[in-house]
């Protein structure tokens, strides 16, 4: 077990570039063979955008930087973070580990496929809508330790 992964937060990240999606097909779990939007855990000391960068990174071998945040998904125990991402640089690969294959995919086809989850297709929806999301503000923090803002 890694001591390093904060197993009660994650993210992810919607990455439209050129009217694609970025989507990974998912080899273990309840999303066994589905294609997804890629993401992970937060590491200690990391923040939710960092971890959206690196988890990009070691996933699909694509750079993003993430923007708004479209979704939050929350309960007792652990939350999720969904953001709407900027693609940087990279051509998609798979990491051949947590998925098997990583596709660009016109966004009207993900839509409608059936190995796409609904929750996928939730986020890619809040992604392309007028109002993608809370956006973040910047925000002098007297806290420590600082916080971002999003509203």
């Amino acid at each position: 077990m890694d001591n390093n992964t904060n197993w009660g937060q994650s993210v992810t990240g919607v990455v439209i570039h050129e009217g694609k999606v970025l989507l990974a097909r998912h080899t273990y779990g309840g999303g066994a063979g589905k294609l997804i939007i890629p993401g992970g855990y937060v590491e200690m000391g990391e923040t939710p955008q960092d971890a959206l960068v690196r988890e990009y990174l070691e996933e699909t071998g694509i750079r993003v930087e993430p923007g708004n945040v479209i979704g939050i998904r929350f309960n007792m125990h652990d939350w999720y973070i969904a953001f709407k991402a900027e693609y940087i640089s990279g051509s998609p690969q798979s990491d051949y580990d947590e998925n098997s294959e990583v596709v660009w995919m016109e966004v009207t086809e993900a839509l409608g496929r059936q190995d796409v989850p609904d929750l996928t297709k939730k986020l890619i929806q809040s992604a392309i809508s007028d109002n993608a999301g809370l956006q973040y503000t910047e925000y002098e923090s007297t806290s420590y330790p600082p916080f971002s803002l999003y509203c």
